[in-house]
């Protein structure tokens, strides 16, 4: 198969789609798809499979998991290239009423519009220009509609569709523009301490402060952070008694944990089994509950370089690489030993937050830099 010609009429081409590009991406955000509510998703779902008929031709398998829909497409026989996306976002149903979907100064706005609903339009116009000049034998899709909870029914079959894959693109945002090469890992851990109550006027003598005790552990554990490594290790949410009057009998705290290596995880899991009770009588237990492994660099390093070297040819100012604390399927992913690139959808700004925005024009460059990579693996 010959590759896509890389030029700066790939970008051309795709910036005189613009208008179907943004009509498209205000379809995907009016129908409202927060990751709590399945039903909305498998809706919104709905709406991009139409969208992939209009512009590949085709509609998507439904893969049903727990009653939560998810889309694939496959186009040949064997996965060469993977592409990865998801639809649900962190917004509740009726968000879309109070700030709906709107276009200003080259800017569009709306719920979910940034992460990620501009990147599965770009995905969809990026695979139709890739299919019109060089067809797509060896391409994977899934758009799934849990990531935003941690793909709890999507993660299997990512991982099934990845492994034999040469690639996995993924059109998560973008980091200021910059591509994410690396992703932290995270851990979340849940330390609860046991001691025995009593009356704290009197007689605290005979109590078991639990309070203290995670006070203690607290203290500790946040020591295991190491700033110079990239890790963290955040304290959270933290609990104990049942009355200003009592010693506590219980108490529980919770653990973000964020690291650039899995040797680094492993370093801190250590000391989080290592915990020992500090004050006499009392008990402690830990619970790992979470684990998303890192993406690290050397899982993106070849496809980045391919991604730099796509772009000049395209025309348009040089890539830039970034490392980021937030988590996405491409940790799971590039843990099997896949090569895996992130970050390739919306340039914009405001993930999760309000006001959350993309640059409309970019919408085209991206989308032609992801055509060209599809492409170029491809005939590799």
């Amino acid at each position: 198969m010959r590759p896509v010609q890389v030029s700066p009429e790939l970008v051309d081409a795709l910036s005189r789609r613009l208008p179907e590009m943004v009509a498209a991406l205000e379809a995907l955000v009016t129908s409202e798809s927060p990751s709590a509510d399945p039903a909305a998703c498998e809706s919104c779902a709905s709406v991009a499979d139409d969208l992939a008929l209009g512009l590949l031709g085709r509609s998507g398998e439904r893969v049903i998991v727990d009653g939560r829909t998810h889309l694939r497409w496959r186009f040949g026989e064997q996965t060469r290239v993977l592409l990865v996306g998801h639809l649900d976002t962190v917004w509740p149903t009726g968000t879309v009423a109070r700030w709906p979907f709107g276009v200003r100064d080259d800017q569009a706005s709306g719920p979910g519009v940034f992460d990620m609903k501009a990147g599965v339009v770009q995905l969809l116009f990026a695979l139709a220009l890739a299919g019109e000049r060089s067809g797509l034998d060896g391409v994977t899709v899934v758009l799934t509609t849990d990531e935003e909870i941690g793909s709890p029914t999507s993660r299997a079959l990512l991982a099934e569709e990845a492994r034999g894959a040469r690639a996995v693109l993924i059109p998560e945002p973008s980091f200021d523009g910059a591509l994410k090469t690396e992703r932290k890992g995270v851990a979340l851990y849940r330390l609860e301490a046991a001691g025995r109550a009593a009356h704290a006027g009197l007689n605290p003598e005979e109590g078991v402060n639990a309070a203290l005790e995670i006070a203690r552990q607290v203290q500790e554990l946040a020591g295991l952070a190491d700033p110079s490594a990239g890790t963290t290790v955040t304290p959270s949410l933290i609990s104990a008694g049942s009355a200003a009057n009592t010693v506590p009998a219980s108490a529980v705290a919770h653990f973000d944990v964020r690291f650039a290596t899995r040797e680094e995880a492993e370093r801190v899991a250590a000391g989080f089994a290592a915990v020992r009770p500090a004050v006499p009588g009392a008990t402690t237990t830990v619970e790992q509950e979470t684990f998303v492994p890192p993406l690290e660099r050397s899982s993106s390093e070849e496809l980045f370089g391919l991604a730099k070297r796509l772009q000049g040819e395209l025309g348009l100012p040089p890539l830039r690489e970034a490392s980021v604390g937030g988590g996405s399927d491409g940790n799971h992913i590039a843990a099997l030993g896949v090569p895996t690139l992130d970050g390739l959808g919306a340039v914009g700004d405001h993930a999760h937050g309000e006001g959350e925005f993309v640059v409309v024009p970019a919408m085209a460059e991206r989308a032609a830099l992801l055509a060209a990579l599809v492409s170029e693996l491809l005939s590799a």
